[in-house]
C-alpha cells in the first residue's frame, strides 16, 4: 500500500468495515478481462460466502480459474471545496484476494446461508430453516488468502 497513513491494520476494524457493508464487489478472471460483479455475501475469518445461480458467467469463468480479488467499502462521503482540485472523499473499505470454490456439502451450505442471512438480518435466530431451498440454491466460498483495509477520514480540529 502507497499510503501507509490510510491502511488499517487492526483486524477488529476490518471486520466492523465488513459487517456494516452492504455490497461487495468479486472478480473472477474472464481470460484478459476481469469480470466483476456485486454480490451480496456473508463472511467469518478465514472465508466469504456468496449465493448465485447454479450456471452462469460466474460459475463458468470459476471452473476455469477459481482465483478471485474482492472488495467492500463503508462510510463512503464526497468532501466538496471550493477548489475542485481539493475535493477528496471519505471511506473505510477492505481488499482482498482469495480462492472461490462452489460448495457442495449440505452442512457447509447451511453454514454459509446462515452467514449471508445474518449478514443482512442481525435479527435472524440461531437455527435458519431454509426447507428445500438448500438443495436449490448454489453457495461460493471464497477462502481468504490476503485481506487489507485502507481508510480516509475526516480529520477533526478542535
Amino acid at each position: 500500500m502507497r499510503r501507509m497513513d490510510k491502511e488499517i491494520t487492526d483486524r477488529r476494524l476490518i471486520n466492523s468495515i465488513l459487517d456494516e457493508a452492504l455490497v461487495m464487489h468479486i472478480a473472477l478472471v474472464d481470460g484478459d478481462w476481469p469480470y466483476l460483479v456485486p454480490v451480496n455475501f456473508g463472511y467469518r475469518e478465514d472465508a466469504i460466502y456468496i449465493h448465485c445461480a447454479r450456471e452462469g458467467e460466474k460459475i463458468d469463468l470459476l471452473r476455469k480459474n477459481n482465483r478471485v480479488s474482492f472488495q467492500a467499502e463503508t462510510g463512503v462521503e464526497i468532501v466538496h471545496k471550493s477548489i475542485p482540485s481539493k475535493c477528496s472523499t471519505h471511506f473505510k473499505s477492505v481488499a482482498g484476494r482469495g480462492r472461490i470454490s462452489v460448495v457442495e456439502s449440505a452442512e457447509e451450505k447451511r453454514l454459509g446461508l446462515t452467514l449471508l442471512m445474518r449478514h443482512y438480518d442481525r435479527e435472524a435466530g440461531e437455527e435458519l430453516d431454509f426447507g428445500p431451498c438448500l438443495d436449490e440454491v448454489c453457495i461460493l466460498k471464497i477462502e481468504i488468502d490476503s485481506l487489507s483495509g485502507k481508510q480516509s477520514l475526516p480529520v477533526h480540529t478542535d
